[in-house]
Order: structure tokens, then sequence, then C-alpha cells
């Protein structure tokens, strides 16, 4: 049991002492792989950004194309519900009209399940855009740290 503790106490402190060690470029040789971290990781922001961009304005068409979707479909649901109540007493004529309505409400519904999907679909892709922009700030932050401390130890 108490090496148990030892070991679970030794394990806190390390874990918890790893990022006043974590600075990878120290020295101004290092200065070299930071600027080129940089600059890739400046162009990663740069494409996350423009992807980021693109994934909202297909999030608002997908919305719209949901919404419409989901109008339509209670539309036609309505609009078979009353063909259908109507050929009850009606003739043959009405009792085909109101099977293709029907079909009709069914494709519809399929085809606003298909919209919100891809409407969710978009959500996920711009939330997952969103949490790599926000890491590949933090590692920007990071690096901008490290260039002023190598620049500050250089002085």
């Amino acid at each position: 049991m108490k090496k148990i503790i030892v070991f679970l106490t030794a394990a806190i402190f390390i874990l918890t002492a790893s990022p006043a060690f974590s600075q990878t470029y120290k020295t101004v040789a290092d200065t070299a792989a930071l600027n080129a971290e940089h600059v890739k990781v400046s162009k990663d922001i740069a494409d996350l950004n423009a992807k980021l961009v693109k994934a909202k304005k297909d999030l608002e068409d997908d919305t719209e194309k949901a919404n419409d979707a989901s109008s339509d479909a209670q539309s036609t649901a309505s609009r078979a519900s009353d063909k259908a109540a109507n050929s009850i007493d009606g003739s043959v004529k009405q009792a085909k009209k109101a099977k293709r309505a029907a079909r009709q409400s069914v494709r519809d519904a399929k085809d606003s399940r298909r919209a919100q999907g891809n409407l969710e679909d978009s959500n996920k892709k711009v939330s997952n855009l969103t949490a790599d922009l926000e890491k590949k700030q933090e590692r920007l932050k990071e690096l901008e740290k490290m260039r002023a401390s190598i620049s500050g130890t250089q002085q």
C-alpha cells in the first residue's frame, strides 16, 4: 500500500511539473526550427480559417435546405391526410390520388431526414474545425512565448 501511495505521489508530481519543462525550443540554435514550425502553424491557421468560412457557409445552406425540406414534408403530410379523409367515402380515383399523395409524403419525409443528417454533419464539421483552429492558435502562442524567451536570453 505504501508503494502505491509513493508511486501515485511521484506520478502526480511529474505530471504537474511537466508543463514547465515542455518548451521545445530553448537555444538560439533552435531558432531556425522554431521559425519553420511558426510558419507551418501560421499556414495551417490560414487554411483552417478558409475551411471554417466555407463550412459556415455550407452550414447556412444546409440549415435553409433542412428548414425547407421540413416544411415541405409537413405540408405534403397534411395534404395526404386530407386526401385520405376525402377518399374514404369517395371513388377509386380519389383513393388513387390519396395513395399518390401518401407516397409523395413519404419521399418528402425521407428528404427531410436526409437534410437533417446533412445539417448535423455540417455542425460537426464546423465544431471540429473550430476546435482544430483553437489548438493551432494555442500552439502559435506557445511558439511566440518560446521566441520571446530565446530573444530575451540572447540579449
